[in-house]
């Protein structure tokens, strides 16, 4: 008989969350440590992470993060392994921003604000992780958030989409030289999911018109990211490297 709780469960695991400060990142933050994790929260809202901290108790610890810089990087996981006493075995990539504007008005500073946090981030933050895991000769999963903006085209956000499928990339290169160290790395691409600062774009008409894109005609919402987050931290994902995992009411599929 399978033991469906053991296949799931991250009891005995440490992992980073970039990003935890809020949104998708708080959610997902929440979500492994209802599944027995010990979780290091990092961003840059320091106040936003101790009051996430406090909310999980004894199994959370907050680090200051900018994942643009290196040395930063470094010092946030050297400060996860002081709190938990070994390294961060799950890694999850979240944090990322977007500049909205048509591309003949995106500016050089625009592209390059997104780029370091969606690409150069991602990259210093999973190799940084990575190298501890291979120095510790113990195995991992490091889970990168991109987006459907990474398969497709998304009005208006070019340095995103272009981060996105660079992250998209960026993972298959990293699972390949990764694997022979049984360290996992995977791409989870959600659609567009309901949170506080899009609640009321797509409350509008011009919202409204893009759910309707959407083959299941909803938006969707933080929780349904946990099964498939947990699937690919887990050992239930033992086998799945170099994926790209979509959860996005079909909308990247849909050529209407």
């Amino acid at each position: 008989m399978i033991d469906i709780q053991s296949l799931f469960s991250l009891e005995g695991r440490v992992a980073l969350v970039t990003g935890a400060s809020g949104g998708l990142g708080a959610h997902f933050a929440r979500v492994l440590h209802g599944a027995g994790a010990r979780v290091v929260l990092a961003a840059r809202r320091t106040e936003a992470l101790a009051a996430l901290a406090g909310e999980l108790g004894g199994r959370a610890a907050a680090v200051p993060l900018n994942v643009t810089e290196g040395e930063a990087v470094a010092q946030a996981f050297i400060a996860a392994e002081a709190a938990f006493g070994a390294p961060c075995d799950i890694i999850v990539n979240n944090a990322g921003i977007a500049v909205t504007k048509p591309v003949l008005q995106q500016t050089e500073a625009d592209w390059d604000s997104v780029l370091n946090v969606n690409l150069r981030g991602c990259f210093l933050v999973a190799t940084e992780g990575a190298r501890r895991l291979v120095a510790a000769k113990t195995p991992g999963s490091i889970i990168n958030i991109a987006s459907i903006g990474g398969l497709r085209i998304l009005s208006g956000v070019a340095g995103y989409t272009a981060s996105k499928a660079g992250l998209v990339q960026l993972t298959k290169q990293l699972a390949v030289e990764l694997a022979r160290h049984d360290i996992r790395v995977n791409a989870l691409c959600p659609g567009y999911i309901e949170t506080p600062i899009n609640r009321e774009f797509f409350a509008s008409e011009a919202g409204q018109a893009v759910i309707r894109r959407v083959p299941q005609r909803r938006l969707g919402q933080p929780g349904d990211l946990s099964g498939a987050l947990l699937l690919l931290a887990s050992a239930a994902g033992a086998h799945m490297t170099g994926a790209t995992l979509v959860v996005d009411g079909g909308h990247s599929v849909n050529a209407l």
